[in-house]
C-alpha cells in the first residue's frame, strides 16, 4: 500500500489513469486436505482444486478493493489487471508495451542482505524496462535511489543519462499530461 500512498501523493492527477498489476502465481500445488503440507493439484479432485481457487479468488479481490478504495478517494481512476505467471517481472515486462505505460512504480521490501541485490523482480524489470517506461521503486513510502537497487552496469549503458543514477520525486504538475501509471504489488499471503 505504500507504493500506491506514494504515487497517489507525486504522481496522480485527476485524469491520471492508475493500472493496479497483481500478478500471481501458477496453482500448481493446494493445501493438503488433511491440514500438513501442500500436495500437487492433479493429486486431488477437481472440486478440491476449484475450492482452493475461490478462495484465492477471494483474498485477492478483497485485496484489490482496498487499493481500489484508495484510489477512489482521491478521485484517480484505477483498473486491475491480474496475471497469473510464476516469472513476475516478466509478465510485467510484457505489459508495458502493451498498455503504453510510461511511468512504473514497484512496491519493494528492503534487502536484508547485499548477496540478493540484482535478483528482486524490482531490479529485474528496472534492468529490462524499455526506455520509454520510468522506473520507480518505492520502499516503506519512499522513492528508493536506483543505484540502490544495483543494476549491472550493462544495463545502464542502455538507458539515458537521466535515468542512470538516482531518481528524484518529481512535483505534481510536471505529470499532468501523464496518461498512465502503475502499481505493482506482491501480497503477504500465499
Amino acid at each position: 500500500m505504500d507504493a500506491l500512498s506514494w504515487t497517489l501523493k507525486n504522481l496522480t492527477t485527476q485524469s491520471t489513469m492508475i493500472y493496479l498489476i497483481h500478478v500471481f502465481p501458477e496453482i500448481k500445488h493446494i493445501p493438503n486436505p488433511l491440514g500438513t503440507g501442500m500436495i500437487p493439484s492433479n493429486q486431488v479432485s477437481a472440486e478440491q482444486v476449484e475450492s482452493y481457487i475461490a478462495q484465492e479468488r477471494g483474498k485477492r479481490r478483497e485485496l484489490l478493493q482496498k487499493f481500489l478504495q484508495s484510489c477512489s478517494t482521491s478521485k484517480v481512476k484505477a483498473d486491475t489487471i491480474l496475471i497469473e505467471s510464476d516469472l513476475v517481472a516478466k509478465a510485467i515486462l510484457d505489459l508495458i508495451p502493451i498498455l503504453q505505460i510510461r511511468n512504473l512504480v514497484i512496491g519493494a521490501t528492503k534487502r536484508k542482505s547485499k548477496s540478493r541485490k540484482g535478483n528482486s523482480i524490482a531490479d529485474q524489470i528496472l534492468q529490462n524496462a524499455p526506455q520509454g517506461c520510468k522506473v520507480r521503486i518505492v520502499s516503506e513510502g519512499k522513492e528508493v535511489n536506483e543505484q540502490m537497487m544495483s543494476p549491472p552496469p550493462q544495463a545502464l549503458t542502455t538507458r539515458t543519462s537521466a535515468n542512470d543514477t538516482s531518481l528524484t520525486t518529481p512535483k505534481k504538475e510536471d505529470h499532468q499530461h501523464d496518461s498512465v501509471s502503475c502499481i505493482c504489488f506482491i501480497p503477504k499471503f500465499k
